[in-house]
C-alpha cells in the first residue's frame, strides 16, 4: 500500500464511523483502514472519488489517443478540416 497518510483501523472505524466519515468530507484527504495489521481499504469522500474518476477518464482517453498515433489511425489536420468544411456547406 503507498504511502496515505490517514491510517485506521477497523474496529476503530467501527466505534467511530460518524466522526470518521465527518473527518473525510471535511478534509477530503484518503484514508487507509487496517485489520490485523493489513491494508484492507482506502476510503474517500464523495467529491474527492467522483475528481479521481474524472482524471482516470481523461488519463484513458489521452493513452488511448497515443497508441491511436502510434499506429497509425490518424489524419492529417488539413484532410479533416476540408472534409468538415465540405460537410457544412452541404448542410
Amino acid at each position: 500500500m503507498r504511502y496515505i497518510p490517514r491510517i485506521k483501523s477497523s474496529s476503530y472505524l467501527k466505534t467511530n464511523t460518524a466522526e470518521g466519515l465527518d473527518q473525510l468530507a471535511s478534509k477530503r484527504e484518503q484514508q487507509a483502514i487496517i485489520q490485523s495489521g493489513q491494508g484492507k481499504v482506502v476510503m474517500q469522500d464523495d467529491a474527492s472519488y467522483d475528481e479521481t474518476q474524472e482524471t482516470v477518464v481523461l488519463l484513458k482517453i489521452l493513452a488511448l489517443g497515443n497508441r491511436e498515433i502510434k499506429e497509425g489511425k490518424v489524419k492529417p489536420i488539413a484532410d479533416v478540416v476540408s472534409r468538415l468544411r465540405a460537410k457544412k456547406t452541404r448542410a
